[in-house]
């Protein structure tokens, strides 16, 4: 359902950036070649001409204040006074106006904020939460969840951890290894019951990565993600899984569903991985989910977040049929937007059943930790 029961006219946009620490255990802690010790969040809030607020999340981890460069100078001016009618076309028009300033990456990141926010104003002017305005037939019950470890490269660490995520009842594990001492010590840890795969982002060559894959393949690793550089070597990611025999996933690093129906037409993977904040919101993700099914291919999404990027994620889930397991990040935050709804119990997840995302970000966690 892209086109909405009424038009909703946007009257006002901001990007507000948090900083929220957490801790990991590991002893040092770098995203995109920087110290990593607080989770970047930039929340995108849309307010109509009738008072109603929708929120979103663009990806902005170690990139907090390009992205919020790119909403309040590129996507602001475009939006702010707009009517619209059809989230889908209007975030196609927006698509077009900023093609020139790429396709990829910060653009689309900014993009995402806004189409999650947009949804949720949809599914509140709905009354209805967002994964039934989604489906109107889909039933919301929790989800299951997998636990997303820290890379750590040690391996009585990486067993330690193994250790706490099946005491919380979780029966899948991704690891973030590179070198088979770390998979091998999960493995013996967790047993053979728990699915176990192995996130590399994307570090090897593909001789590189044949070498390793083969090394991991003892591990009965459910996937094998994004093991070649550059991410976008759909040939190579193919030839990978045809050679070596295990499943690859990929998605994180793609945007648009014009890269993920290039993924997808390469047989480069198994699993598909949208990321909700940074494919292009909701309106793309479910374009890549419709191509995911019509292939027969296995839908997991990509959501290490905590803000409305995490509540997006659980109602397409709730709401996409077959739609694969709530990724996770098994780190502490040292406080939460949406309280215990980041948190599993027994290693699942509850679907918020408000209106929207179903709940508001807390605003006292806004005020304390605005960057």
């Amino acid at each position: 359902m892209n086109r909405l029961g009424t038009s909703i006219k946007i009257e006002r946009l901001d990007a507000i950036p948090l900083r929220i620490p957490f801790s990991h255990g590991a002893a040092a802690a770098s995203s995109g070649g920087q110290p990593w010790t607080a989770l970047e969040m930039l929340l995108v809030r849309v307010e109509t001409k009738d008072g109603l607020i929708g929120w979103g999340e663009a990806f902005s981890y170690s990139c907090l204040k390009p992205v919020q460069a790119a909403i309040e100078e590129m996507v602001a001016p475009l939006v702010v006074g707009r009517e619209l009618t059809d989230i889908a076309a209007f975030m196609g028009e927006l698509q077009r106006t900023l093609h020139l300033f790429g396709r990829y990456g910060i653009t689309l990141f900014a993009l995402s904020g806004l189409d999650i926010a947009l949804w949720d104003l949809a599914a509140k002017a709905a009354g209805t939460p967002l994964y039934r305005y989604l489906d109107k037939d889909a039933d919301g019950t929790d989800l299951r969840g997998y636990a997303s470890l820290y890379r750590y490269g040690d391996a009585e660490q990486v067993a330690a951890k193994c250790r706490q995520v099946l005491d919380q009842g979780y029966c899948a594990i991704k690891l973030h290894e590179i070198t088979e001492t770390e998979v091998r010590a999960a493995r013996h840890q967790i047993g053979g019951d728990v699915a176990l795969t192995v996130d590399t982002n994307c570090p090897w060559t593909p001789a590189e990565a044949r070498e390793m894959a083969l090394r991991f393949k003892p591990y009965d690793l459910l996937w094998l993600e994004e093991p070649i550089f550059p991410p976008e070597d759909f040939a190579a990611l193919s030839a990978l899984q045809k050679d070596v025999g295990i499943p690859l996933a990929a998605g994180e690093n793609a945007c648009t569903a014009y890269q993920f129906r290039e993924m997808i037409t390469a047989n480069a993977v198994t699993y598909v991985q949208p990321s909700v904040t940074k494919v292009g919101g909701i309106t793309e993700f479910l374009k890549v989910a419709s191509q995911v099914a019509d292939n027969g291919l296995n839908l997991m999404a990509h959501s290490p977040y905590f803000g409305p990027g995490w509540m997006a994620t659980l109602h397409l889930l709730a709401a996409l049929p077959a739609s694969g397991w709530a990724e996770r990040l098994f780190v502490d935050v040292e406080a939460s937007l949406y309280g215990d709804f980041i948190d599993a119990a027994d290693g699942r997840f509850r679907v918020p059943q408000q209106p929207g995302l179903g709940l508001e970000p807390d605003p006292d966690v806004i005020k304390t930790y605005r960057a």
